[in-house]
């Protein structure tokens, strides 16, 4: 229960964080956030949007790892909204 309580407390860390860097039509795509395995996986809905979100967090990477060191990658990936 707990390993599920701090993913949720990080996606809603990462959310957060994102929506505070990223412009507002680029949060509106977003599908998901996870963390795992010193990566962090941001989802977009559509490959359009991933190619343009990848772009963005490009330029975010550095400020990324500097908040949380432990990020050793940072992927952009697609997972359309159900």
């Amino acid at each position: 229960m707990t390993r599920l309580t701090d993913q949720t407390a990080r996606q809603a860390f990462w959310r957060g964080w994102l929506e505070k860097h990223l412009p507002a039509d680029l949060m509106r795509r977003l599908s998901g956030v996870v963390e795992r395995d010193q990566t962090l996986v941001i989802f977009a809905e559509s490959a359009a949007w991933s190619a343009r979100l990848r772009y963005a967090i490009q330029e975010l990477e550095p400020e990324i790892r500097d908040c949380e060191p432990a990020i050793a990658h940072v992927a952009v990936r697609v997972l359309p909204r159900t």
